[in-house]
Order: C-alpha cells, then structure tokens, then sequence
C-alpha cells in the first residue's frame, strides 16, 4: 500500500536536513521506538511496539538510508522487521523531500509499505494504515518541535543563532512510550466518521 504524509519543522531546509539525518537524536521522538545499534552512518537497527489493548506487538529490525543528496534535500529510507512472536512482518521503501515554506521546511514523505502475516490483517479496512500513519506523524512532529524550541538557542555577538544552535542533541532519555493502537484506532475511527457525514451534506 502506498500513501504520503507531510509535517513541518521549525528550521530552514539545510538545518532541518541536519537534524532529521541524525537518527540517534529523533528517534525518542517516534512514538514505541527504540534505537538498538548503530551499524553505521547509514545503518541502524532497532524496535518499535504497538499496544494494541492488552496484546502488545514489539516489531525488531533494521532501518538503511539510502540515495541522500543534500543539496537536493532529498532521501530515501528503507526498513523491515519481524514480530518477536512470529505474528507477522513489515517492509517499507520511504523517499521524502525537504521544501521550505514560511514556517520552516515541509517535510514530504512518500511512503511504500507491505504486510505480512496475521499483522496484515490489522490495516484491512477503510484506510486505517494511513490514518494510523497520519497520527504518527502527527506526534512526531510535535514532539521534535516542542525538544527544538526548549533547547537552547547560542546567540552570536550580532544577536543571530549560531549555525549549531539548531542542531544540539535532542533529549535522548525521553523514551518514545509505545504506540497506543487503542487510542489511534478511536482517533482513526472518529476522523473516518467525520468525513462520512461531510460527504452527505
């Protein structure tokens, strides 16, 4: 399944690459995500669980950047993981493009995604993997805006940031809590009740 999310972030286009391109610094932004090894630059292993009532899904797996250019603003990220319990997998190719806008940069993520397994039955249905994707988002954003505008800002001698001031290490105890699917289902469930009842007027 294929579908596209957007955010924005608090900083022009070449620092808004810098932070997004260090994944140890945004992962605690990212809702039940734990990063587990830096194999490399480009490379990295990991976890993220969904609570779904009483049944938790922990998914382990690898996460690759790829096809970066800089100037372009413009990447690709490529992750799979498997159910420590065998209830299933996950594959997804992810390209995004940095634009900016008055607020900032808007962030554009296409994204390629495959289920496998009993977990593929849980996104059947009246577009729940998009909504889901969306709330996500959604908390990402807010979070990695509310850790930019509480660090600390280095004032130069003419009053202006300097270039690293965008850039300090985001707040690496603040584990992402695993995702409620609970709560994301009624949020997904509400939205697609809205949009039923603007389509009748």
């Amino acid at each position: 399944m294929q579908f596209q999310n957007m955010f924005t972030v608090p900083l022009p286009p070449d620092e808004a690459w810098r932070v997004l391109m260090d994944v140890e610094r945004i992962t605690p932004c990212m809702p039940g995500a734990e990063l587990t090894e830096v194999v490399d630059k480009t490379n990295f292993k990991g976890r993220i669980t969904v609570r779904l009532g009483p049944v938790a899904l922990t998914f382990a797996g690898t996460v690759k950047l790829e096809d970066l250019d800089e100037a372009a603003h413009t990447a690709r990220i490529k992750a799979q993981g498997s159910d420590s319990k065998g209830r299933g997998g996950a594959q997804a190719a992810a390209s995004f493009q940095l634009q900016p806008v008055p607020e900032g940069t808007k962030v554009v993520v296409d994204t390629d995604l495959m289920l496998s397994g009993a977990v593929a039955q849980y996104g059947r249905g009246a577009g729940i993997i998009q909504a889901t994707a969306n709330q996500l988002i959604q908390q990402f954003s807010a979070c990695l805006k509310a850790e930019l505008s509480a660090s600390p800002a280095a004032e130069s001698s003419g009053g202006q940031r300097s270039p690293d001031a965008a850039v300090r290490p985001l707040n690496l105890n603040a584990r992402g809590r695993p995702i409620s699917g609970f709560a994301l289902l009624c949020k997904v469930l509400l939205n697609l009740v809205r949009n039923a009842l603007r389509g009748k007027q």
